[in-house]
């Protein structure tokens, strides 16, 4: 018998060398010799950081339930389950055993869940592997040592831990340190780098595009869908073919649909194996974004064009410098001067009474955006709104009617998604505020001050050089924040010092290759805990892209479909978008295309003009699930068959957009001027039909600090035209009279500190009141009618 274990053990078990070394006949070290010489590949050495084994998820393993046959108690004996059980846990309480666990990539952590794996297969096993089986009975019988269980329990933690195996692999695919070598067509040549930096309005992106127009061949790199937009009908206008590419658009102007010489595309989608003569990358300071700047990165390394024009601050210069030196190339920088004066003005807004044409309230929330139109509209004027989430159609439209001189809109409502891709006449910026909120590399929310590089984007679309005011103007709308604002606007612009990264598609797959059991967002966690970088570059924000891994996680899907619906540009905080994705991704597993009536029937279309903000919000998440639904038709052609069908309604729904935010704004408007006033035999009259253009405006407080129920003032009349630009009147005179002299109330829903529930509460308890003394008055005139009656 003891032969047949020994022959068994030296066949079946673990590797000869992890036995031998625990044999009682070899002595006990303190050591362990595996297959992988790299014994300290766990270690912080030789430059590499530390791993986090908190990222480590372990594979569940089942005991051994239902076996037939258990060779290893025919081989020796059934195990008393008690006495295997303290074994085990005086196997854990040696130090030896944890010193040895830490030398092979086990933690304290590690050890312990380990363990505790270990233990559980051991004991609810109906029958173990009979090289275990042997080893725990010589142990019971005193003719083997607890250590000896060690190469045991290493076999069954890298069965949970399958990257101790292979932590090595994982670490030179995560290896980030040379990005200029993931390039070969660019290396290939010599590029010529011309740097165009200067501020906003200093022409430098004109040059560079004139160049672009000249050139053979060219491509324009751009952040924005609005800025490819416009360098697509610029080129097609001097006469230079041009195509459009974005993420959900792909537009070829020669009808056969051949590719023309020149294209315009979100930086996102520039290809880096297509030859070009010359290549345009605009608004380079992004290559710091913590989300998007690796597009900037791959665009700058990889464009495969003779010259690559770069546009924009000129603290990105260094590390662009930096960045070319190890492609061996030159950087030629071009510096621009602010082609009109912009001037920081001595005295801040302080009110809105003193707004003027051409002005731009810059707020860094939709909730600031609303409550400041709300008190705009409220002093008769008409004003413009734009914001981040409106769709491209109806920010271009809302700056259309800004700038015609023949609007009586003359003012702008924005938040800083006016900092590139629109042009704008604008005579003065006026800060509301200058805390914004961001997201930091870690994905934390954070509210900071704004920086200089913001403060000065934001400041330069005043006075353009383009536009009919030639001198701006900025400050703010509190006296406390200009002196801030001063002081920021004097610092130097901070210097760019790193460039985003982010994991490719194949990296991944070589990942899960190695880790076939982990999901994807544990995939990325450890590939960016492994990754390697040197001093000029960082690993993106991988949040979005592991909330949508694990969204979409439970549906079967293979690993480079799962990975391009985690790349889809959504936004997280829309429940009904990230809904969408998943329905589409469970549609997408099942090998159904996402037709054009399934996708109407999803969104409810046709679809109506919005009745209040909450439905205008609603209806920009369905313009961006319409947008999900065509960039996913150029990844996945067969499946989302219906791109044109689905574009056309999209553009249908811009235009509903635009009816919404168009009286979305009057219904502000109204909603402030038509205040009720107290009766004098009653309560307040609440407005609780308010038409304008058949919509009704019912926002609850929370969503928009929009008062929907208001009261109203008979006769209240609006100004328009030059009235509503300053040009005061007799009329206009009377109207502040009357707004002046408005009920307290009224007063209270103007400046927003009485909300609808507040307002609706105050009811509720006048009207309460008012029929217990209407109950007690009727009840004493029925006593006295009652006494006359019996005298």
């Amino acid at each position: 018998m003891s032969t047949l274990r020994s022959l068994w053990l030296l066949t079946r078990g673990p590797s000869r060398d992890m036995i031998t070394r625990f044999s009682p006949l070899y002595g006990r070290c303190s050591r362990i010799t595996c297959r992988d010489p790299s014994h300290h590949r766990f270690s912080s050495g030789g430059g590499q950081q530390p791993v986090d084994t908190s990222l480590f998820v372990p594979v569940q393993l089942k005991p051994l339930q239902n076996v037939d046959t258990d060779i290893g108690a025919e081989l020796t004996k059934a195990l008393d389950r008690g006495e295997i059980l303290k074994l085990l846990n005086r196997f854990y309480k040696r130090k030896e055993m944890q010193k040895l666990g830490a030398e092979n990539g086990l933690d304290a952590r590690l050890f312990h869940q380990a363990f505790i794996s270990f233990r559980k297969h051991v004991m609810e096993s109906d029958a173990l592997d009979v090289d275990l089986h042997i080893i725990l009975n010589d142990i019971c019988c005193e003719a083997g040592h607890v250590d000896d269980l060690f190469p045991f329990f290493m076999r069954h933690a890298k069965q949970i831990f399958p990257m101790l195996d292979c932590i090595d692999d994982l670490r030179k695919i995560s290896d980030l340190r040379l990005p200029p070598n993931w390039y070969a067509e660019a290396r290939a040549i010599q590029r010529k780098i011309v740097f165009h930096a200067g501020p906003t309005n200093s022409g430098k992106t004109y040059h560079a595009i004139q160049r672009y127009l000249t050139a053979k061949s060219g491509v324009y790199c751009g952040p924005l869908k609005l800025l490819a937009h416009e360098i697509y009908q610029k080129s097609n206008t001097a006469g230079v073919p041009c195509d459009l590419v974005t993420g959900e658009e792909v537009v070829h102007v020669d009808p056969e649909g051949r590719p023309a010489s020149h294209v315009a595309c979100t930086i996102e989608m520039c290809s880096v194996s297509t030859p070009y003569e010359v290549a345009v990358i605009d608004e380079i300071q992004m290559i710091k974004d913590s989300a998007r700047g690796w597009a900037w990165t791959r665009a700058l390394l990889g464009l495969c064009a003779e010259e690559i024009h770069i546009c924009g601050e000129g603290a990105a210069i260094n590390l662009v410098t930096e960045l070319m030196f190890t492609t061996g190339e030159e950087v030629e920088v071009r510096e621009y001067k602010r082609l009109t004066p912009l001037t920081v003005q001595d005295y801040a807004l302080e009110t809105l009474d003193n707004l003027h044409p051409g002005d731009c309230i810059v707020c860094f929330n939709k909730n600031d955006i609303y409550s400041v139109s709300r008190q705009i509209e409220a002093r008769g004027l008409e004003c413009a709104v734009i914001y981040g989430s409106l769709p491209p159609g109806a920010k271009l439209a809302q700056a259309k009617k800004f700038n015609d001189p023949d609007d009586p809109c003359k003012i702008l409502v924005a938040t800083d998604a006016i900092g590139m891709g629109l042009n704008l006449s604008i005579k003065r910026i006026i800060f509301h505020s200058l805390v914004k909120p961001s997201i930091n590399e870690k994905g934390e929310k954070e509210i900071d001050t704004i920086t200089t590089s913001q403060a000065l984007q934001i400041s330069g679309r005043a006075g353009r050089f383009s536009s009919i005011f030639k001198e701006g103007e900025v400050t703010t709308m509190h006296r406390d924040d200009l002196v801030l604002l001063k002081e920021i606007l004097s610092k130097p612009v901070d210097q760019i010092e790193t460039a985003g990264l982010h994991p490719t598609a194949e990296q991944i797959e070589m990942f899960a290759y190695q880790l076939p059991d982990a999901t994807l967002s544990n995939l990325i966690d450890i590939f960016v805990s492994l990754s390697q970088v040197d001093g000029r570059y960082f690993v993106c924000n991988i949040e979005d892209f592991k909330f949508v891994a694990d969204m979409i996680q439970h549906i079967p899907l293979n690993l480079r479909a799962r990975y391009v619906f985690c790349t889809a540009p959504i936004n997280r905080k829309q429940p009904f978008v990230c809904t969408s994705l998943l329905k589409f991704a469970r549609q997408f597993s099942r090998n159904e295309p996402l037709t054009f009536d399934w996708v109407c029937r999803h969104v409810n279309w046709p679809l109506i003009a919005p009745k209040n903000i909450k439905e205008l919000m609603h209806l920009e998440a369905v313009h961006d699930v319409l947008d999900l639904y065509l960039w996913l038709s150029y990844r996945f052609m067969d499946m989302f068959p219906d791109a044109n069908l689905i574009r056309e309604i999209q553009k249908v729904l811009d235009n509903i957009i635009q009816i919404g935010v168009h009286n979305i704004t009057k219904l502000i408007r109204a909603s402030e001027t038509n205040i009720s006033i107290t009766g004098t035999n009653g309560p307040p009259l609440l407005l609780t039909d308010l038409n304008v253009r058949n919509l009704n405006l019912k926002e609850p407080a929370a969503e928009s600090n929009v008062q929907s129920n208001v009261l109203r003032i008979p006769g209240h009349r609006r100004m328009r035209g030059s009235k509503a630009m300053g040009f005061r009147t007799s009329e206009s005179k009377c109207d502040e009279h009357r707004v002046s002299s408005r009920p307290l109330s009224a007063k209270l829903v103007q400046e927003g500190l009485l909300t609808k529930e507040l307002l609706e509460q105050l009811e509720k308890e006048w009207l309460t009141r008012q029929s217990r003394l209407s109950n007690q008055s009727t009840n004493e005139h029925n006593d006295c009618s009652k006494g006359k009656k019996k005298k």
